[in-house]
């Protein structure tokens, strides 16, 4: 099949390209980037030389790219996909958008934490977190993929509350990313000097993954969540640890929460369980798909503590628009994912 990628000089979209190098079943027809349209992907990223020499093209002409395409990957910030989509509505091709634009189901929502209208309101779309979402993704056209935050937090929160096991207005996310979540573009706050040997927080209160993971818990409880969620930085290059609080309901053990992460997902391939007592660490999912879930009980204040590590760029974007792609075109979902965690 023939996929193209909009957006792939940043991070998410050369991590398209290694991992899609890798699949059996994909061929790159298209890349673009705006600001480098005429230049090799190799020579902005020199570890694709002899590997990947294309050309980058501009996304003009999206519509010849989309019929070029059996799947358009678009890799941009919040704002660009939705009029990339309305340009070519009603091609057959599968779109898959690592940004912001498709990911809600009120799109009102989206207006009001990203403070732009939405222009493609009316689009038959799907969140795209395959573990929750795998029977609608299934055929699907138009898949908004999870974000990076949103996908650690609510895998280690879903058990929980599908089982009602805590208390739905109690719950904390604390989530640490890489500074590659930042994206490729520099920036003060990002600059070595200023980051290097920090840990901020940021964004508290204010963070636009906020109702992203609100929606998807809320959805999987049959009734309202709220959360409070601060995201912070750590000077590392890639990963993601959330770190999740939530009250326990009355009467519920540590029995209890065990088989409910063991009923939920042991059968998922990139969900690996690491147990109560366990620490779940971004070094053992580096370069992965994977997601590493561990939690413990606290009897003293009777709150469950979940923890839940993951590759930013892969189960956070890349990885996880690739499983996304695979589900949709009734593939294995571990074509071209199936990969070891790079190692230290």
């Amino acid at each position: 099949m023939k996929v193209s990628i909009i957006g792939a000089s940043g991070y998410a979209g050369e991590e398209l390209i290694r991992l899609l190098h890798g699949h059996p079943h994909a061929e790159i027809v298209h890349l673009t980037s705006e600001r480098h349209t005429g230049e090799k992907i190799s020579k902005l990223y020199p570890h694709l030389t002899h590997i990947y020499d294309n050309m980058l093209d501009s996304m003009e002409d999206v519509h010849r790219m989309a019929e070029d395409s059996d799947v358009l990957f678009i890799a941009l910030p919040h704002g660009h996909a939705m009029k990339l989509v309305k340009a070519i509505a009603g091609l057959p091709v599968h779109i898959i958008d690592l940004g912001a634009d498709y990911r809600f189901a009120d799109t009102s929502v989206y207006e009001a934490w990203y403070h732009v209208p939405h222009t493609d309101p009316e689009a038959e779309r799907v969140y795209g977190l395959a573990e929750l979402y795998r029977d609608a993704i299934r055929g699907a056209h138009l898949i908004g993929n999870a974000g990076c935050y949103t996908t650690a937090g609510i895998l280690a929160l879903t058990p929980l509350v599908q089982e009602h096991l805590v208390q739905m207005d109690s719950i904390l996310v604390d989530a640490v990313s890489g500074v590659s979540g930042a994206g490729r573009t520099p920036k003060e706050s990002t600059h070595f000097p200023e980051f290097y040997d920090s840990f901020t927080a940021y964004g508290a209160v204010s963070h636009r993954h906020t109702p992203e993971i609100e929606q998807a818990l809320s959805e999987q409880a049959g009734e309202p969540v709220t959360i409070n969620f601060t995201p912070h930085l750590a000077p590392i290059a890639r990963g993601i640890l959330a770190t999740c609080y939530a009250r326990l309901a009355d009467g519920v053990t540590g029995e209890d929460v065990d088989a409910a992460f063991t009923a939920r997902y042991a059968d998922e391939f990139f969900i690996r369980l690491l147990g109560r007592g366990a620490y779940a660490s971004t070094k053992y999912v580096r370069g992965t798909n994977y997601c590493d879930i561990s939690w413990h009980i606290d009897p003293r204040t009777h709150r469950v503590i979940v923890f839940s590590a993951i590759d930013n760029l892969v189960k956070g974007a890349a990885g996880q628009a690739i499983q996304n792609m695979n589900i949709a075109l009734d593939l294995d979902e571990r074509t071209g994912l199936d990969l070891v965690p790079m190692y230290p």
